[in-house]
């Protein structure tokens, strides 16, 4: 029997994805809820589970495909049917052909409970020796075949080589490779110009003395961690300074839609993560109402589903405000892009020792450059300095984070 596996649905206002790769090739054993294609949609990548256990059918769509939610992907084979490459695989060369995965040369002749074991453990009935009435095999002579086979040396196997892209040659001889860009980068391509042609984008920017709140740090992060489980870093600070601004200058956390201003008596703060496949924004919600550790652990959460590739659309749904930090890439300095349809992005950078002025003096503080841009259409540029000033004087005196000040 086939069961078709179909593009699932993949979020709100989303209706189509590229096949970004197949997990699972045609003749493959493929268990209940494994991962056999990944799907690249506007803003992350997602795993497709099989519904049923089986094996490979043919590939219906092309890996770099732009398929519809509801459209369908490939094939599970639940019988005894051996499956065939699918259609656009080249033929394997007759001596390094491998023999095709067989579920049952009869599947009448195996019972139900037989068959669900050759199906989970991807075992070829027809090499196995059975030890049931007329020579039939049982349940235990596949659970042991499966046993045997993963007790068994894993074959040598040359590691392919990478194919690279044709490269093309220039008049004057040198070489130029061109690669297609992924699904998610051209979406972030295209909404950073959109960006810049829709906002009237400009950027203020101010120093920060770091010291107060690395002396804060110093002190309470082994006693923090130890009660809360989580590292305390200085995204938290930031994130309570920059709610302490947004309360005082609403025009910062709001919106344009047509021709009205929309306000949020709350914020969902964009965290922008660097992820295997490009940059991702994903948005910790009512994170003023959260305390530091809160913050730090939705914050760390977002990072490792990040790394590990298992960001959901809901997780970058919405966001009112963002942070994106290019100091742990080394950047001294940047005028980051506002993500639409927000009004306004902080940019936090490295920080280095540098001599500044104190009480007439010149003496060496870790020092930080912040970044505001703002969109000039919404937000006044006495709006956006000051805001940027009180995020400022709050991470430089951490206890006007504490009394609202």
């Amino acid at each position: 029997m086939s069961i078709e596996v179909k593009v699932p649905v993949l979020g709100e206002s989303v209706s189509e994805a590229t096949v970004g790769q197949w997990l699972k090739q045609p003749g493959e054993a493929v268990a209940l809820d494994e991962p056999i294609a990944s799907l690249e949609t506007d803003k992350v990548a997602v795993e497709v589970p099989s519904p049923v256990a089986g094996i490979m059918g043919a590939h219906i769509a092309a890996e770099g495909e732009t398929v519809a939610v509801g459209a369908v992907l490939g094939m599970i084979e639940t019988s005894g049917v051996a499956t065939s490459p699918a259609p656009a695989a080249a033929p394997a060369p007759a001596a390094a052909a491998a023999p095709s995965a067989v579920v049952a040369d009869d599947a009448a002749a195996l019972s139900p409970a037989v068959r669900r074991a050759v199906l989970e453990h991807g075992i070829d009935p027809a090499t196995v020796k059975g030890t049931g009435k007329d020579g039939r095999l049982t349940k235990e002579d596949v659970l042991a075949a499966a046993v045997a086979k993963q007790a068994a040396p894993a074959p040598v196997v040359a590691a392919p080589v990478p194919v690279p892209a044709a490269p093309t040659v220039s008049s004057d001889g040198r070489r130029e490779e061109r690669v297609k860009m992924t699904r998610l980068r051209q979406t972030i391509a295209k909404r950073l110009k959109s960006a810049q042609d829709t906002a009237a984008l400009l950027t203020t920017f101010n120093d920060c003395d770091m010291s107060a709140v690395m002396a804060a740090r110093d002190k309470y992060k082994d006693v923090f961690e130890k009660k809360h489980g989580v590292k305390l870093g200085f995204m938290s600070f930031f994130a309570k300074a920059v709610c302490l601004a947004l309360k005082d200058f609403p025009a910062v956390n709001a919106r344009i839609e047509g021709d009205e201003i929309v306000y949020h008596d709350y914020v969902d703060l964009s965290v922008a993560v660097s992820a295997p496949n490009g940059l991702v924004v994903p948005v910790v919600r009512d994170v003023d109402s959260l305390s530091f550790a809160g913050i730090e652990k939705a914050i760390a959460a977002y990072g490792k589903k990040a790394r590990d590739g298992t960001l959901t659309m809901a997780d970058m749904t919405g966001g009112t405000f963002t942070i994106s930090n290019g100091g742990v890439f080394g950047g001294l300095m940047s005028t980051p892009i506002i993500n639409p349809p927000q009004s306004a992005v902080l940019g936090l950078h490295r920080i280095e020792d540098r001599p500044v002025v104190r009480d007439g003096q010149i003496v060496v503080r870790p020092m930080m450059y912040l970044a505001l841009s703002y969109d000039h259409r919404l937000i006044d540029g006495r709006e956006a300095v000051t805001a940027l000033k009180t995020i400022k004087e709050a991470i430089e005196d951490p206890t006007r984070l504490l009394i609202d000040m």
